[in-house]
């Protein structure tokens, strides 16, 4: 009877196996020449969205606005982090020559790749950061909480605040915007971030200081 019972049990076969392990090591293998590749492993498409991480990357033109405007708040030898947005990272890492140092705080081992750069960051653990960020030591904190839930933003919110100096540059959906405030006394901007994906919820930039994503819809640091 043990024999039949096991009959019953849906097996692969042994090309749907070999199939699946060709894929695996395929996409392993261009992750690996990905990041070998030198400073060519910060531009868009070297890590790939994973969507069951809550991942969807800024196109290339939101990613170098919200950048740029980092660099601005931060002032010449500024320190800015940020909290679950590899890809602004990734354009803050293309312009590595100009005087500020970054830092990104991700949930995601991939970006590990990035070196001491990279903080491994659950924001269900909030202040569960190493000893060597020291508080409010970064002149700008850019975050992006990986769902549209309080939780989770109330939760990222004491990250950011235990981070920063004071400027804050929030991304999340519209409709957190109550919620935004909230916790973090930040206003909405006229400018509207972009992803390489449409998502269903308009998302809206945030920040609590005088920024020059509040002046243009299209962001006129870009220009």
């Amino acid at each position: 009877m043990g024999d039949d019972d096991d009959d019953d049990i849906p097996q692969l076969s042994s090309h749907t196996l070999a199939a699946l392990q060709e894929f695996y090591i395929d996409q392993q293998q261009r992750e690996g020449i990905k990041i070998s590749q030198g400073f060519k492993q910060y531009s868009f498409g070297s890590i790939e969205e994973d969507w069951q991480l809550s991942q969807f990357w800024y196109d290339d033109e939101t990613a170098l606005c919200l950048a740029n405007e980092a660099v601005l708040a931060a002032g010449r030898g500024g320190r800015i982090a940020c909290v679950s947005a590899p890809s602004v990272y990734q354009k803050l890492k293309e312009q590595d020559g100009k005087d500020f140092s970054v830092c990104i705080l991700e949930y995601d081992k991939r970006f590990s790749v990035y070196g001491e750069e990279f903080i491994f960051y659950d924001y269900n653990n909030p202040l569960n950061l190493p000893g060597n960020l020291i508080p409010h030591s970064f002149d700008i904190v850019l975050a992006d909480p990986p769902y549209l839930s309080e939780e989770c933003l109330r939760k990222t919110a004491e990250t950011v605040k235990y981070l920063t100096k004071g400027k804050i540059l929030l991304c999340t959906g519209a409709v957190m915007e109550e919620q935004a405030a909230k916790h973090l006394g930040v206003k909405m901007c006229n400018f509207t971030p972009k992803h390489t994906r449409n998502l269903a919820n308009e998302f809206r930039c945030y920040v609590n200081y005088d920024s020059g994503l509040d002046h243009d819809s299209s962001c006129s640091e870009c220009t």
